[in-house]
């Protein structure tokens, strides 16, 4: 099991929640003011804010507070160590058909 197992633990069981996908993937297009964040949701404030709690312990994103402003966004990298993680779930099986697949686009003569 890889060193890491505990931090894609955690992003797995952030991401787990269709609520906290749906924050991820609005934040994915740009940071966003808590209160802007919560309204296309139908819960009660404190409990957005345990979703973002979630995701913020998770590491998958980040909070800064300006005044009574809270701003989130994604942490730069965070997903990261799923891709790796699902990278090394690959089957030697894909990685003989990307080796081949670079074979061939290597050596087919190119049509003009």
């Amino acid at each position: 099991m890889p060193k890491y197992h505990e931090e894609i633990d955690a992003v797995f069981r952030a991401l787990a929640d269709p609520t906290r996908r749906a924050i991820v993937e609005r934040l994915a297009k740009s940071p966003a003011v808590v209160s802007d964040l919560a309204a296309p949701f139908a819960m009660a404030l404190p409990s957005f804010l345990q979703h973002l709690s979630v995701l913020e312990g998770a590491g998958v994103v980040t909070s800064e507070k300006l005044g009574r402003v809270r701003t989130v966004s994604l942490r730069p990298g965070a997903l990261d160590v799923l891709h790796l993680w699902l990278g090394e779930q690959r089957t030697p099986a894909e990685h003989r058909a990307d080796r081949l697949g670079i074979h061939l686009a290597l050596t087919t003569p190119k049509e003009n």
